[in-house]
């Protein structure tokens, strides 16, 4: 077999560890006394910056459910006004769709009573023409009957009292 001395290979000596170990120590000593203040300042530093990044998120976080929040307040305002002018637009068609025809009613009513008048006005025109009618051949019948035994402003004044007092009667059609 082989002989193998671990030392030799290595080349490892006791006092080679020490010097080592010793300057190691003072490096770290070294460090320590003038760079570790500032490697710590360092290091906090950053952990401060990333906390402040967190804290920054965190607020955009919150500004930002602010804003979806007032979002959806003004989309539920929104949809509640465009409800309330729909409402409102057929409240208005309703009001004046009664009004429209409320006034056609009127119009027509008005334009019933004013045939209505018209009628009543054409039945007393043709009833007076009817009783001058009537006078006439009356007054004539009468002069032909009488010859002259009346004067005619006496036989004219029985005839219109006699047409009087029959235009009291409801004349048949």
């Amino acid at each position: 077999m082989l002989d193998f001395d671990m030392n030799a290979y290595l080349r490892l000596k006791p006092s080679d560890m020490i010097i080592v170990c010793i300057s190691t120590l003072l490096i770290v000593w070294f460090a320590k006394h003038f760079f570790w203040d500032k490697v710590l300042g360092f290091l906090d530093a950053r952990q401060a910056a990333i906390q402040e990044d967190i804290d920054a998120g965190a607020k955009d976080r919150r500004e930002g459910e602010a804003f979806k929040l007032q979002y959806e307040q003004k989309l539920s305002d929104v949809k509640g006004e465009a409800h309330e002018m729909i409402e409102t637009a057929k409240a208005t068609a309703n009001r004046e769709k009664r009004d429209i025809l409320a006034e056609a009613r009127k119009e027509a009513d008005d334009m019933k009573e004013k045939s209505r008048k018209e009628i009543e006005r054409e039945k007393v025109a043709a009833r007076e023409e009817m009783k001058d009618a009537i006078v006439t051949v009356a007054f004539e019948a009468a002069k032909q009957i009488v010859n002259k035994e009346l004067d005619e402003e006496t036989h004219k004044q029985y005839v219109d009292e006699f047409i009087e007092h029959a235009g009291e009667e409801p004349w048949q059609a």
